[in-house]
């Protein structure tokens, strides 16, 4: 059936996709009727979705061609009817890439919004349990037919095999270790000259950072005899620069066996008013409210952690254990690799934090020219950063 309709479908592609290119905004709304905003025309030379076509055709902005609002209306019709907004195309740019290469401003900022929406929406969905396996499981459960299903086909999976797709997923997660925070954590680290690595090629930390972080010190510590509290010690960037700034309490929560070797090395646990905590965040926070303490500054920086981490660790700790006048700052690094993906996920932060009782003020620092594909990286599995500016966070609680 599949092959019979095969060539209908690339023939309506084919359309979408013109029709998004032309700007046809009556077109484009018959033919979605019919076919999806997420098409590729599987024989063109370079396969791309009807809203990198739409963006492309648009040109650039400093050439003097403004999208219009035909240009306008085309992206949102294909975001309205499920275009994806950082859908990739052959050369692996989102659409948000193709709109801030060609300096549509317009339709990059419809693009953030968009992915604004949709990370919020997810989210959602998430924390009401809907769309996933569960869901359907429970759906299957109290399906009235079950009983007459075959029995073959209610067998439950033996021991053996429960083993055997175990080990393909514990191989599938330990060939990238930054995937899965416990595997991190059994993972080997090396520390080589200005760059901490985990057994994956992936880097956790570089020097290069060390201004950022040295930044975030003065903003959250703004004077002696504070108290303070930091995730995830690294190579120790962060706790140096906090170390300077004299804190009556300093403590350091850190969950990976080699950096503790490396902090005894060190002398930090030697050090006066320094507080090491061994262990995963999720295990040593519940101690410290239940010890009912108490941090003037808390920043946050963990590896192989999501945001859905980050947004637990402020929605649930840090209002417990950061006083009214304190402040809360953490490296935002979410989605650094793309821009767009940058802009939307430090907005929907913003949001998530502010639902949480925070206002959040933003500090722009320009990371070091030259670092997007300079040899710095070689050795990595991937660039984690690819932007031109890092931006702060400082996080208080709103009055």
């Amino acid at each position: 059936m599949a092959d019979q309709t095969s060539e209908e479908d690339v023939l309506l592609a084919k359309r979408i996709i013109s029709a998004a290119e032309r700007h046809d905004v009556p077109a484009l709304k018959i033919l979605l009727k019919e076919g999806s905003a997420n098409v590729q025309d599987p024989t063109a030379t370079v396969a791309t979705s009807p809203l990198h076509a739409a963006i492309a055709a648009c040109g650039k902005a400093e050439e003097g061609k403004e999208a219009g609002d035909d240009a306008v209306k085309t992206v949102e019709l294909l975001l309205e009817n499920g275009g994806i907004w950082n859908d990739l195309n052959k050369e692996d740019e989102t659409p948000g890439c193709i709109a801030l290469r060609s300096d549509q401003k317009r339709i990059y900022e419809i693009l953030v919004e968009a992915g604004v929406r949709a990370e919020l929406l997810f989210s959602k969905m998430e924390e009401l349990g809907l769309g996933g396996d569960d869901e359907v499981e429970e759906e299957d459960d109290d399906d009235d037919t079950r009983e007459e299903q075959p029995a073959a086909k209610k067998q439950k999976v033996s021991e053996e095999d429960a083993k055997a797709i175990q080990e393909i997923v514990e191989e599938q997660v330990l060939d990238d270790v930054s995937l899965d925070n416990r595997a991190y954590l059994k993972s080997q680290l090396r520390y080589k000259p200005g760059i901490l690595l985990d057994e994956s090629d992936n880097a956790v930390m570089m020097d290069w950072e060390t201004q950022i972080m040295q930044r975030h010190a003065e903003t959250l510590i703004p004077k002696a005899g504070l108290r303070v509290m930091n995730v995830g010690h690294g190579m120790g960037i962060v706790d140096t620069a906090i170390q300077t700034h004299d804190p009556a309490e300093h403590h350091i929560i850190e969950a990976h066996p080699q950096v503790h070797q490396r902090l005894r090395e060190q002398g930090w646990y030697d050090k006066p008013n320094v507080h090491i905590h061994e262990g995963r965040w999720q295990d040593v926070l519940p101690r410290l409210v239940e010890k009912g303490v108490v941090l003037d500054a808390i920043y946050y920086d963990t590896f192989a952690e999501d945001y859905k981490a980050l947004k637990e660790f402020f929605s649930e700790y840090v209002v417990q254990l950061l006083d009214p006048s304190g402040k809360f700052g953490w490296y935002n690094g979410l989605g650094a690799d793309r821009q767009i993906c940058y802009d939307v996920y430090t907005k929907v932060a913003e949001m998530d934090l502010h639902e949480a009782g925070f206002d959040t003020e933003w500090e722009d620092i320009r990371v070091p020219a030259g670092l997007h594909g300079s040899n710095q990286w070689e050795g990595t599995r991937r660039p984690y950063w690819t932007i031109d500016v890092y931006r702060s966070p400082v996080n208080t609680f709103i009055r």
